[in-house]
């Protein structure tokens, strides 16, 4: 079915219109076609209208060809499920140990299906270093910790090649950087020496020492953790490595409730007690593997890099975001739409991870470091989001 229209995007009220055009379109395009069950929330919002997604509904449509069109997990009992019912678990055990938002939540796992890196960005004690731990829980796979300061060494990240008087040979010795999951915490405590250490491993998957070429795990995860207001004794990651990462976020104050409830919440001194793993490492390679199948329509394609492009050409930006930018906005918009029980990205996709996934690439005239800073390029992507026309229904 094609659907016509001549609506003007600029204007917020027809914008709106325009977007329940899409939920339609979208409905009857996909409905029936690719279902998943068990999507990390009971029901998705788009344009207004609820496109529900609960386990229930679509156990009935998706029992043969959900498991079909997506590689099944086996569970403890043998049976296979959706890769959506191993992303719920994680969400739930996250959200039962965590006291930040379910945004900070999905966003984290998002970032893991799409195979990116995460950085968390905000005041000390807010729970970024808890939230990385969580999740290498989680997750299982071998993990790794590392507490950055400024005499750290390339070579303590790296690792080393000593030589063996039994062999006659030198032996390599890996670092902590060789693990599934590794936890960089207050990574901007490091010189740009030791920083410069983790291009290669986050941009490659691999490392290279003496001259020899060491292939990381796999899946690779960094997350990593830094407190913008401590600028004492800190260095500011550079551009090149603020582009390795696929997504950024701060966690913000809690609300009064959560924290009061942090207090007694006997749990919450130990909030990562009794955590266990919900899933191996060839589960979540599974699950990348699904989402790289989610479709990604030439329309959203160009709304893409229509957005990414527009980075580039803002007063007061000197920098905008950069192709790996686009790339990285589209593995998130499709892991996003499979964490959502879906089989194809809708703009809302693009348009709700546009901010933490593009606003740490920019470099702003005479820009500060700080959380000023980092707010004003949020705002920037925020309006530019307002700003660039959303594909037409007919062209999805």
């Amino acid at each position: 079915m094609t659907v016509h229209t001549t609506t003007v995007y600029a204007d917020n009220e027809l914008h709106q219109h325009a977007r329940e055009f899409h939920t339609f379109a979208c409905i009857l395009k996909h409905r029936y076609q690719h279902p998943i069950g068990g999507a990390m929330q009971g029901s998705t919002q788009y344009g207004g209208v609820e496109l529900s997604t609960s386990k229930t509904e679509t156990a009935s449509t998706s029992s043969s060809s959900s498991t079909a069109s997506t590689p099944g997990i086996p569970n403890a009992s043998g049976t296979h499920q959706p890769p959506t019912h191993i992303i719920a678990q994680l969400s739930d055990a996250m959200a039962g140990a965590l006291s930040c938002s379910q945004d900070v939540i999905d966003l984290a796992i998002t970032t893991f299906v799409a195979g990116g890196h995460l950085l968390l960005e905000d005041v000390p004690g807010v729970g970024k270093t808890t939230l990385a731990r969580a999740m290498s829980i989680l997750i299982g796979g071998e993990s790794r910790r590392i507490q950055f300061t400024p005499d750290l060494l390339p070579s303590d990240l790296t690792g080393v090649s000593i030589y063996s008087q039994g062999s006659g040979q030198f032996d390599f010795h890996p670092g902590p950087l060789f693990a599934n999951i590794v936890i960089a915490d207050e990574v901007n405590r490091a010189n740009p020496k030791a920083q410069s250490a983790m291009l290669e491993a986050m941009g490659e998957r691999q490392i290279s020492v003496d001259g020899a070429t060491h292939t990381l795990p796999d899946p690779y995860f960094v997350v990593a953790t830094q407190n913008p207001i401590e600028l004492e004794g800190t260095y500011p990651l550079p551009e090149a490595q603020l582009d390795r990462f696929m997504a950024c976020t701060s966690f913000g104050y809690p609300s009064s409730q959560a924290e009061a409830a942090m207090l007694t919440g006997a749990h919450m001194l130990r909030p990562l007690e009794g955590l266990t793993a919900v899933c191996s490492t060839d589960d979540v390679l599974t699950i990348r593997r699904a989402a790289e199948q989610v479709q990604l329509s030439d329309a959203v394609a160009d709304y893409i890099v229509s957005l990414t492009a527009a980075t580039r050409n803002r007063d007061g930006v000197r920098y905008g975001a950069s192709p790996r930018g686009s790339l990285h906005l589209a593995a998130m918009s499709r892991a996003r739409a499979l964490t959502q029980g879906r089989t194809f990205v809708i703009p809302d996709d693009v348009q709700a991870l546009a901010v933490p996934v593009l606003a740490h690439r920019l470099v702003l005239d005479n820009a500060g470091y700080g959380l000023s800073s980092m707010d004003r390029v949020r705002q920037i992507i925020a309006d530019l989001v307002g700003a660039v026309p959303v594909p037409r229904p007919d062209r999805l």
